[in-house]
């Protein structure tokens, strides 16, 4: 599958089930945790749990614009494309992540025997048990996850871009 049938396939695919309920760190780097769930793709009724994190480091040097750089997505397996084909990819259609570090970590990869969505409703009342409000819940496909993992990140980083222009608000004038 290419870059674009890749994307497209996501964006239809990918619902945000629960998000993160804490912002992003303003000043200092953030672990985004996630269970991505999909249906499977050899044993029909069963779905694949990926339960992850993705370390959004705060850049130690200033970069360019529009420069993210993801590692740890697995782009080059299973796909005609690499990273960096998939980076200009966003670029070129004005998808822009803040220029960080995006570092992924799959933790685990396992079956949960049943449909998605009871899944869904496992995975919910779960992270309800245990009042996790730092991991988000996503439900796409197993064949785009990164790009599902992608459009998560980027969901959080707009929901704290109003907190971040605050802090920074509040920083620059506490520095007076």
């Amino acid at each position: 599958m290419n870059v674009q049938d890749s994307w497209e396939k996501a964006l239809k695919a990918t619902k945000i089930m629960r998000p993160r309920a804490q912002n992003l760190q303003t000043f200092s780097d953030t672990n985004l945790s996630y269970i991505f769930l999909s249906k499977a793709l050899v044993n029909a009724g069963d779905t694949i749990v990926r339960k992850g994190e993705v370390l959004v480091e705060k850049p130690a040097i200033v970069l360019p614009d529009n420069l993210p750089q993801f590692e740890g997505f697995d782009f080059g397996k299973g796909f005609d494309f690499n990273q960096d084909t998939v980076t200009n990819f966003l670029l070129v259609r004005g998808v822009s992540f803040p220029s960080m570090r995006y570092n992924n970590k799959t933790h685990i990869l396992d079956v949960y025997d049943g449909h998605i969505d009871k899944a869904v409703a496992y995975y919910s009342d779960e992270l309800q048990r245990k009042e996790d409000v730092s991991a988000g819940l996503i439900v796409g496909t197993e064949d785009c996850w990164q790009f599902s993992v992608m459009i998560f990140i980027c969901m959080q980083v707009a929901r704290s871009a109003n907190n971040d222009i605050r802090e920074l608000f509040e920083y620059f004038r506490k520095r007076k």
